[in-house]
């Protein structure tokens, strides 16, 4: 296999995102919902059913605060556009996504996202690469959201220049004040303050990716061992939304309104027909 160009920094940076629009309905929102495994398990489960299905018309469901990962359009397409950004498409992992909410959520509309680069790092065998989506929606002009994406490139780094490993970060300063607290900061020796446990049907990856994520890592099986993959693995973002669906239905009940922001890391990786158990501690420093 031919070595990959070096990343060229300066070009990556210098690039300019289009504005692009994304326009959902009711059906979108439904559709993310049962990806992500909502009333999977009971469909006639009352916490889970409103993200499906309203007796008052589709427009009233509600909308997962993690619906909004899908405003970024062809995410893909979007970094595989930028020049000077060198990477084996086979090698690209998601690493961690974190969202802030800033209004409610719609159930139908059209978004116009700003797009910006906000991270470049070097760290010798793989690069790490950060983008920042800024939405709005399109009719009113309201902020709504504000998605970032950290993307790992195995195989991409060694592309400083000097004896100091490159490192860019353009992060927008936060509009909502969070902390970030792992497992141990926040559980210490007591037992969490609830437990959920979701089976994912083996099929979840096909259904997800219909909200458009068509990574074949995620579908196509010799594609997913060529990546170094027994099989097809879930989305990043699909777990994510699990567990933040597991949030709303333990602590905020049943209310998606009450999420601000979500951040996840990608870890390990997860096989469809595997369980996944969210364990949650209540931060007695923070009233949500």
């Amino acid at each position: 296999m031919a070595s990959l160009p070096r990343i060229d920094p300066a070009q990556v940076l210098a690039y300019e995102f289009p504005q692009s629009r994304f326009t959902y309905t009711e059906r979108d929102v439904a559709l993310y919902a049962l990806g992500v495994g909502a009333a999977g398990a009971d469909p006639c489960n009352p916490s889970e059913l409103p993200f499906v299905y309203h007796p008052d018309g589709q427009s009233s469901i509600k909308v997962l605060p993690t619906f909004t990962v899908l405003y970024p359009v062809g995410f893909l397409d979007v970094i595989s556009s930028i020049s000077g950004l060198h990477y084996d498409p086979n090698l690209l992992l998601h690493g961690e996504q974190y969202i802030e909410i800033y209004q409610d959520i719609p159930t139908n509309a059209t978004i116009r996202n700003s797009i910006k680069v906000s991270g470049l790092h070097d760290k010798g065998k793989a690069a790490i690469f950060e983008l920042e989506t800024i939405s709005y929606n399109d009719d009113t002009g309201a902020l709504l959201c504000m998605n970032r994406s950290t993307i790992f490139l195995r195989g991409a780094g060694g592309f400083s220049t000097s004896g100091k490993p490159y490192s860019f970060s353009n992060r927008t300063n936060a509009g909502i004040v969070t902390r970030t607290a792992t497992k141990k900061d926040l559980a210490g020796e007591r037992s969490p303050d609830s437990v959920f446990e979701d089976r994912i049907q083996p099929s979840q990856a096909l259904l997800y990716r219909l909200s458009g994520d068509y990574n074949p890592l995620h579908s196509d099986p010799s594609f997913a061992k060529k990546a170094g993959f027994q099989q097809p693995i879930l989305h990043g973002l699909c777990t994510l939304g699990y567990a933040t669906r597991a949030v709303i239905k333990c602590l905020c009940e049943g209310d998606p309104r009450l999420v601000q922001s979500v951040q996840g890391r990608f870890l390990l990786h997860v096989f469809p027909g595997e369980t996944l158990i969210t364990e949650m501690w209540k931060d007695e420093g923070q009233n949500r």
